[in-house]
């Protein structure tokens, strides 16, 4: 689920202290993550030990489907998602930024593509098997350990200088919360 946090200064004249960001719900998230990891894990388990590509090609695909709806719409609205909402439904909600975790979905969805059109063209051997458990390890550290390193990569570029600051920051955790400290 993502949702806009609006906070509106107590003097309309102080524009300093209006922000606006998207947020996440962590749970939603790693339960996503999740998710896809166990498909993604059955997919490349017949891929690697029966010789059947066609169920990665189709996760694969599926996949592909899944990082652009997150991307362009966002958590709530992709296949995935759904699920995981409802599954997370009787926990509380741990709200984090958008920011962060979209960027790690836009790195996933690079790798779906590319592993779309790789698995689909017939290529076969190191550089499939490699991608796909470059992404089942990313999956696992998001979903088992919480551990998102697309929004550790996102973090690093804003604080290099290499991304734009934006208002405000909520990461799962706390990653961001020394530089934006440091920034004020």
């Amino acid at each position: 689920m993502e949702i806009s946090l609006v906070h509106e200064a107590s003097d309309p004249r102080d524009v300093a202290s209006t922000w606006r960001a998207a947020m996440v719900d962590e749970n939603e998230a790693r339960a996503a993550a999740g998710l896809t990891l166990v498909m993604g894990a059955v997919a490349f388990s017949y891929a690697y030990f029966a010789k059947q590509y066609l169920p990665l090609q189709i996760t694969a695909s599926l996949f592909l489907v899944e990082f652009t709806v997150r991307v362009t719409a966002g958590l709530r609205y992709s296949p995935f998602g759904i699920v995981a909402r409802a599954i997370t439904l009787h926990r509380s909600p741990e709200w984090v930024s958008a920011k962060p975790k979209r960027f790690a979905w836009t790195l996933g969805l690079a790798m779906a593509f590319a592993m779309t059109v790789i698995t689909n063209v017939g290529i076969r051997g190191a550089l499939p098997r490699t991608m796909c458990l470059i992404c089942l390890s990313l999956m696992w550290m998001e979903s088992v350990l919480g551990l998102c390193l697309g929004c550790k990569i996102h973090n690093a570029l804003v604080r290099w200088g290499w991304m734009k600051k934006y208002a405000i920051e909520l990461c799962a955790d706390r990653s961001c919360e020394s530089w934006v400290r440091a920034r004020r």
